[in-house]
């Protein structure tokens, strides 16, 4: 028999929204366990917070001893961060007799200097503490003892990574040998300020590239990208690089354009199992190049990630350089993306876990 499951989500994101594809592949991934899990969303955004809320009241009665699991980040409930509108969410859920559950894709609160900011970090905390005492499960997409604010030995909460958010073969393909010209790719670049850090990083790395290994070919694709194509070309102007610059692509050009690439460079901030841009990157079996930080640990750890200090910029220069230019190590790297995809990142490994959990409790 079909057990029915909600995936309750706040506003849309555009031009993409990850937390809808995570919740899409999961569904489809679902199925081989009986669970349909179906998509909703309460439209704040659109009809305001009293009619989404009135709406989602509704809804709620039809869902007594079904579980409802509450997409949580901060921006998906809030326009400026401030997410105290997903308690009200719960507490309907709660009242209507839901089994509630909660997936934090959000699992620190934002940072900044500003007052304001420690405004924001401040109620973005006692958020999320007050929504895992409203829940009957928690699951958070990095290890919990990583995190700074969350409460030791806590019986209702679980770990489970995101996936690619890809249509990506369960094995993935080998990279075996190196393209003729050694390929990079960058899958998403952030917005604002940030992208305009991490452009220059990658361009840094590039250029020092050029000068150990002559030609190369830089493909960068995804969300932000093409904005970042102008300051691209001209600091590759007189370099034996081809460019390829593309925005947002359907999901199957992704998973070629990874295919082809024979290291991806992931710059975004340090690398986390939440990061579903870099697992993209080990689940088409390549090896990655990444920051460390407060949230890097198994099983990302566990694939083939060369981790490399914010703090010191020549060592990501020089770990890619060591990739490209030595076969041995970088097959090695590509046999531990390959190995960690099928265990711990790929969408069948991922709801095995979701599936034991929503039926033991």
């Amino acid at each position: 028999m079909t057990t029915p499951c909600i995936a309750l989500l706040g506003r849309k994101d555009e031009p993409t929204d990850a937390v809808e594809e995570y919740c899409r592949y999961l569904a489809a991934a679902l199925q081989a366990h009986d669970i349909q899990l179906e998509i909703r969303r309460v439209p704040w955004e659109i009809n305001g917070w009293p009619e989404a809320l009135h709406g989602l009241r509704l809804q709620a009665t039809q869902w007594r001893n079904t579980w409802v699991l509450v997409q949580y980040t901060a921006l998906a409930w809030s326009a400026r961060g401030f997410p105290q509108k997903v308690l009200s969410a719960l507490n309907i859920l709660k009242a209507a007799g839901a089994r509630l559950g909660i997936v934090f894709h959000d699992v620190e609160p934002y940072p900044g200097t500003r007052l304001i900011d420690s405004i924001r970090r401040f109620l973005q905390v006692r958020t999320m503490r007050h929504a895992l005492a409203l829940v009957d499960l928690a699951i958070f997409t990095v290890p919990p003892e990583k995190l700074s604010w969350l409460p030791v030995a806590l019986p209702r909460v679980a770990f489970i990574p995101v996936g690619p958010n890809l249509p990506v073969p369960l094995v993935p393909p080998e990279h075996s040998a190196l393209n003729s010209v050694p390929t990079i790719g960058v899958f998403s670049i952030t917005g604002g300020e940030s992208g305009i850090r991490e452009t220059q990083i990658i361009l840094d790395a590039v250029r020092h590239a050029t000068q150990k290994l002559g030609r190369l070919r830089l493909c960068i694709f995804g969300r932000h990208a093409e904005l970042r194509e102008n300051e691209l070309r001209e600091g590759l102007r007189d370099l034996p690089v081809e460019l390829s610059v593309e925005g947002v692509i359907e999901s199957i050009k992704v998973v070629q354009k990874l295919s082809l690439c024979d290291v991806l460079l992931f710059v975004r901030g340090p690398i986390s199992s939440r990061r579903s841009s870099a697992i993209a990157g080990i689940a088409c079996g390549l090896p990655v190049i990444a920051y460390n930080g407060a949230e890097t640990a198994a099983p990302i750890t566990d694939a083939g990630v060369v981790l490399v200090s914010p703090d010191h910029p020549d060592d990501l220069k020089d770990a890619l350089v060591h990739v490209l230019s030595e076969a041995a190590y970088r097959r090695e790297l590509a046999v531990l993306s390959r190995a960690a995809h099928q265990t711990h990142f790929a969408w069948p490994a991922i709801a095995t876990r979701f599936s034991a959990l929503l039926n033991t409790r």
